[in-house]
C-alpha cells in the first residue's frame, strides 16, 4: 500500500488522507472521521479497507475548525469515562462550537461530495464509490446518500439522520447502519428512520450491537470499544461493500 496526504478543492482547500491498495482496485471508499477529525484510528481504518482492495479517501473536514487529534488528545476519552463526564462536557462544547457556525453544514457536506468527486476521477475506480463514517462520519455519509445518486453504498456507523421521507427518496444505493443498543439518542429515533426508509423505498437495514453504546468500534477509546462487536461490523461492512460496490 502507498499513502500521502492531497488538498482537496471545495471553497478552499482542505486536507485529505488517501490510501492505494496493492493490485487490482475493487472501488472508492470515502471514510469520514468522528467529531475529533483526522484522528490516528481513522487513519488506521482508511489502510484497513485499502488491504481490502479500495482507493481510499479519509478528508480532514475539520482542520479549518481548529479541532485536530493533537488538541483533542485524551478529551474523547473522559467523555466516555462516567467519573469524568461532568468535566469534560464544558471543554467539549467549547472546542466544537465552530460545528455550530452558520453554513458548517453545508460547507462540509460540499467537502464531501469533492471527496466522491475525486474518487470517481480516478479510471481505476471505474465510478464504484460507497461511503462510511462514524458519528460525524456516519451523518454525513447519510447526507451524501440523499444527494449523490451515482453513490453505490453507504454504511455509517453510529451516524445521525434528520431527512424527512420526501429527502429520503432521492437515496439510490443500499444503505447498511451500525449501532450500539446503548445509545439511547439514536436508538430511540431508529424505528422512525426505519419506517421512513421504508416509505421512501430505500434499500436499508440498521445492525444493533447488544451492550454496546457509542462509538463501539473505535478501538481507541476503552470506555466505549467493545471487540466482538467492532469485529462482526468490520465483517459485515466489507461483505456489504462487496456486494454493492460493483452494481
Amino acid at each position: 500500500m502507498a499513502s500521502k496526504m492531497i488538498e482537496l478543492e471545495s471553497g478552499g482547500s482542505f486536507p485529505a488522507y488517501v490510501v492505494e491498495p496493492e493490485g487490482t482496485v475493487k472501488g472508492g471508499l470515502i471514510v469520514i472521521h468522528e467529531v475529533w477529525g483526522l484522528a490516528p484510528h481513522i487513519k488506521d481504518v482508511a489502510g484497513r479497507f485499502a488491504k481490502e482492495g479500495y482507493l481510499v479517501v479519509a478528508p480532514d473536514l475539520l482542520s479549518d475548525s481548529g479541532i485536530t487529534a493533537e488538541l483533542v488528545g485524551d478529551l474523547q476519552e473522559e467523555l466516555f469515562d462516567p467519573a469524568r463526564r461532568n468535566a469534560a462536557q464544558p471543554k467539549i462544547r467549547q472546542l466544537m462550537a465552530p460545528l455550530q457556525a452558520p453554513g458548517f453544514g453545508e460547507k462540509t457536506a460540499s467537502r464531501v461530495q469533492a471527496c466522491f468527486d475525486y474518487l470517481q476521477d480516478q479510471p481505476q475506480v471505474d465510478g464504484k464509490v460507497a461511503i462510511t463514517g462514524f458519528c460525524f462520519g456516519g451523518t454525513y455519509s447519510f447526507s451524501l446518500a440523499v444527494h449523490e445518486p451515482r453513490l453505490k453504498a453507504a454504511v455509517p456507523f453510529y451516524g445521525h439522520s434528520d431527512f424527512s421521507s420526501d429527502d429520503l427518496k432521492k437515496i439510490k444505493c443500499p444503505v447498511l447502519a451500525f449501532y450500539g443498543a446503548n445509545d439511547e439518542r439514536l436508538i430511540d429515533g431508529l424505528e422512525k428512520l426505519k419506517q421512513d426508509m421504508k416509505s421512501a423505498n430505500v434499500n436499508f437495514a440498521a445492525k444493533i450491537y447488544p451492550d454496546c453504546g457509542h462509538a463501539f468500534f473505535n478501538d481507541t477509546n476503552r470506555f466505549a470499544y467493545n471487540e466482538a462487536a467492532a469485529a462482526d461490523a468490520w465483517l459485515e461492512a466489507n461483505k456489504f461493500l462487496a456486494a454493492n460496490i460493483s452494481k
